[in-house]
């Protein structure tokens, strides 16, 4: 049987990983009014820059107000919160155009239910670096999200892969970078990001070996659980390794 997760616990390690990351990118820009949180990191993804609230009754005049201010700074953008708030909050994003509502899955995996095996593809290193490999890092991740050139801006710029917490990965083929991992580290668990491989390197264990490498480090440094929101293409291999949905939440967006 797997073992029980904190759901709240996560929600918040969540929220302290978007306060986190948005100290340490170089355009990050972070504010908090009681229970809602607005975040941008100038990423050209509408999931990286938002109003969100953990909480099961966020605070709606507080959503408002920054949902205003973070609607002004002309990003592509969105709100954030737990499904149980999600009716509530309706009102509010459509007020601000933002009229599309989509699932986020957040999915956990305890330490002791971790499936960590072939930790690393026949023909591929993956390596720890810091941020001296941050416009490689840059450009892999790019490409392995088949994004336009530019998409993350200066997301992973500046200090982020030395900033306490972080680390990042690059998975490489004969000495070339092929695939990114992040983990983002606080409360006892450990954020899963950026596992991403480009597309002429795909199929050959890339992506399992990146995910086994990051969880197997932060296991090591005392973290109990790491949780994620899956992409659909990566919920199989996920699932592979232990990870299991443990929430949903909810996005609101523009059309």
């Amino acid at each position: 049987m797997a073992m029980a997760v904190d759901t709240e616990m996560l929600a918040a390690a969540w929220s302290d990983m978007v306060r986190d990351l948005c100290g340490v990118t170089p355009q990050g820009w972070y504010v908090e009014r009681g229970n809602v949180r607005a975040s941008a990191t100038y990423a050209d993804a509408a999931s990286l820059n938002a109003v969100s609230s953990m909480s099961l009754d966020p605070d709606l005049a507080a959503l408002d107000e920054l949902a205003t201010e973070l609607g002004e700074r002309g990003l592509p953008w969105s709100i954030i919160v737990r499904a149980a708030a999600a009716d509530a909050v309706a009102d509010v994003a459509a007020r601000h155009g933002l009229f599309n509502r989509h699932g986020v899955p957040l999915m956990a995996c305890t330490k002791q239910d971790a499936v960590l095996d072939a930790a690393e593809g026949p023909r591929s290193a993956v390596r720890q670096v810091g941020s001296a490999a941050s416009d490689v890092y840059s450009d892999v991740l790019t490409v392995g999200f088949e994004a336009r050139q530019g998409f993350f801006g200066t997301l992973m710029g500046g200090r982020v892969l030395d900033a306490p917490g972080f680390s990042g990965y690059l998975a490489e083929e004969s000495g070339v970078p092929v695939g990114t991992g992040l983990v983002i580290r606080n409360r006892g668990a450990a954020g899963v990001f950026n596992i991403a491989v480009v597309p002429a390197a795909r199929g050959r264990g890339l992506g399992r070996a990146l995910t086994a490498r990051v969880m197997t480090d932060a296991f090591a440094a005392g973290d109990e659980v790491a949780y994620l929101n899956p992409s659909t293409d990566g919920w199989k291999l996920y699932e592979s390794m232990g990870f299991r949905l443990v929430e949903t939440w909810a996005m609101f967006t523009a059309p």
